[in-house]
């Protein structure tokens, strides 16, 4: 029991699962400043073109109510929230590279010779024996 809790311990407390942690509260915030973004700004804006806004769009089909418009308010809730996604993947790619030096290309080096085949050393046993 010992050992299981010593390697729980150096697994929970490597960098990429802090990283992990990190990343999943960072994201929950993020994911709340989208839906608000989405709620109050963009789907009154696409409300505009219908009279119930564009969440209450519903398709009835017999008993069954087909909400459409939040689908496709979910579906654009999505693009922005990857579009965002990207381009904070993006800057922060950008802001890793500033620090670093650029490697200069190191000389090529030539290239070993390459080791003689089979057939070669036969032939050059053979040469040697006709010698002898």
């Amino acid at each position: 029991m010992k050992k299981f809790l010593e390697e729980f311990k150096a697994f929970a407390l490597r960098g990429n699962v802090m990283d992990l942690a990190v990343g999943v509260i960072i994201g929950g915030a993020f994911t709340a400043l989208v839906t608000s973004l989405i709620e109050n700004l963009i789907n009154p804006i696409i409300g505009c073109f219908s009279t119930e806004g564009f969440n209450g769009l519903c398709l009835t089909i017999g008993k069954a109510k087909l909400c459409y418009g939040a689908f496709v308010m979910d579906v654009i809730n999505f693009i922005i929230m990857a579009f965002v996604v990207f381009l904070l993947v993006k800057i922060v790619n950008k802001l890793a590279t500033i620090g670093k030096k650029k490697e200069e290309p190191k000389p090529e080096e030539p290239e070993a010779p390459k080791p003689p085949t089979t057939e070669e050393l036969l032939a050059d046993i053979l040469e040697e024996l006709k010698n002898k």
